[in-house]
């Protein structure tokens, strides 16, 4: 397992260890990996942007999840995109290959579709170009790396939309920037926009069912719901039965000045800005992921996002 002190990696160890599987998760920090995982999981020191402390790692191992990588939309170092979501996950398939793993599932992003603005799309809808953003171009050729790189290792990809759900909450984090101020009643506009959302513990399940059923060589899109940034604020509202939903979003124009604004200033604070404009971009898409094929072939189940909601802003409130 990698990614296992991430949102979506730390998941699938809950799932996997309440599967009853013995779980090795490789992790750079020991000390920073013990309180973001369950003790149950065995910790390998490594690195996927250091290939040789993989052999260890995969040697013996049955199943490799691969859930790392750099998630954001924009880096003051554009080139960790590839080091880590290219060349990391390809350093990790090859090693898989040559210590017998069975299968590799590996977690990519709805991002390597292509569909027009506001239309629906599936697994057949893979994009023939070169994607918008950096982060969108790195996960497009990190799955074309890894199948190159896997050899006999039977690859199947997980597609998720925007995942929420349980910590972390990174800086970034849209339980942070959206959630908890909607419920607070501070957030009086939102971008405009919208995006497929997917709740981190069906996410779990999901690469479960993968690593089980899903076909080597084939792609699962897993996304509960798409929503608007408004219906999603309101809905966080509603289900927290406090706070107060924005009353305007802001217009296009607007958006686009202060997403170019955030990271001009993000160049002299090296900090990440409130909306970047690959995240604008993103959200401008608004594009409807169609999860048939994974409840189709692996039998998934989406969450319905009241529910998510719910145990989200549950798990929020103790973080």
């Amino acid at each position: 397992m990698t990614g296992a002190t991430g949102k979506v990696g730390a998941a699938v160890v809950r799932a996997a260890l309440a599967e009853g599987h013995e779980v090795r998760a490789l992790v750079r920090d020991p000390a920073r990996a013990t309180g973001r995982m369950p003790a149950a999981a065995r910790q390998v020191v490594g690195d996927v942007t250091e290939p040789d402390t993989l052999p260890a790692a995969v040697d013996g191992i049955e199943v490799v999840v691969n859930a790392m990588g750099v998630p954001e939309q924009w880096l003051a170092d554009p080139g960790r995109f590839t080091r880590v979501n290219v060349t990391g996950s390809a350093s990790l398939a090859r090693a898989a290959d040559r210590a017998g793993v069975r299968r590799f599932v590996h977690t990519s992003t709805i991002d390597v579709f292509e569909a027009r603005p506001g239309g629906r799309f599936d697994e057949t809808d893979l994009a023939t170009t070169a994607r918008h953003t950096p982060y969108e171009r790195s996960k497009q050729e990190a799955e074309r790396a890894v199948f190159a790189a896997a050899g006999g290792v039977e690859v199947v990809v997980v597609n998720p939309s925007t995942v929420y759900g349980f910590p972390p909450y990174g800086v970034t984090a849209m339980e942070r920037r959206m959630f908890r101020p909607a419920v607070r009643g501070l957030l009086p506009v939102v971008p405009p926009g919208g995006f497929g959302l997917v709740f981190t513990e069906g996410l779990a399940r999901g690469h479960l069912a993968a690593a089980r059923l899903g076909q080597p060589g084939e792609r699962y899109i897993l996304s509960d719901a798409h929503v608007s940034l408004r219906e999603l604020t309101a809905a966080v509202v509603d289900v927290a039965g406090r706070g107060r939903a924005p009353f305007a979003t802001l217009p296009s124009p607007l958006a686009t000045a202060l997403a170019a604004g955030g990271e001009w200033a993000a160049r002299l604070t090296r900090r990440p800005p409130p909306l970047a404009r690959g995240q604008l971009h993103y959200l401008r898409w608004n594009a409807v992921p169609d999860a048939g094929r994974a409840q189709a072939e692996l039998g998934w189940e989406p969450t319905p996002l009241a529910e998510g909601l719910r145990r989200t802003l549950a798990e929020l409130d103790r973080a």
